[in-house]
């Protein structure tokens, strides 16, 4: 079973996003870096760029495959994770702490269908 922490608010593209006052910080599900290997490249989008809910902001290159990523709120880049530029492993070995990519200022509410944790849990599988 993946680990799917309940403080966090879930797409079901599996992206993860922690909300902490207009700041919401993204990355991608325990679940997900599973399914894709071993990440050995992150491309994230410039600070500055507007996101809208469900634009591509960036992939994530495995062994495997190349997978888009896909804002789950409204906002703009606040900070890129500039530790996985040279470690996209800590996507696979942190998923929800050092392995996070980017920081958004919200310029719009936390969409509502966005998954909680045991939301996420029964499409994580």
């Amino acid at each position: 079973m993946s680990n799917i922490p309940s403080d966090l608010k879930y797409a079901k593209s599996h992206e993860w996003v922690r909300v902490e006052g207009d700041v919401a910080t993204i990355g991608i599900t325990d679940f997900a870096q599973s399914e894709l290997g071993d990440v050995v490249y992150v491309d994230l989008p410039a600070v500055g760029k507007t996101l809208a809910v469900g634009d591509i902001f960036g992939s994530v290159e495995s062994v495997k495959t190349v997978s888009d990523l896909y804002s789950p709120v409204a906002g703009n880049v606040l900070e890129i994770n500039p530790e996985l530029t040279n470690a996209s492993e800590l996507v696979n070995t942190d998923p929800y702490g050092d392995g996070w990519m980017i920081k958004i200022s919200l310029t719009a509410s936390v969409p509502s269908e966005l998954l909680d944790a045991e939301g996420y849990g029964a499409v994580a599988h």
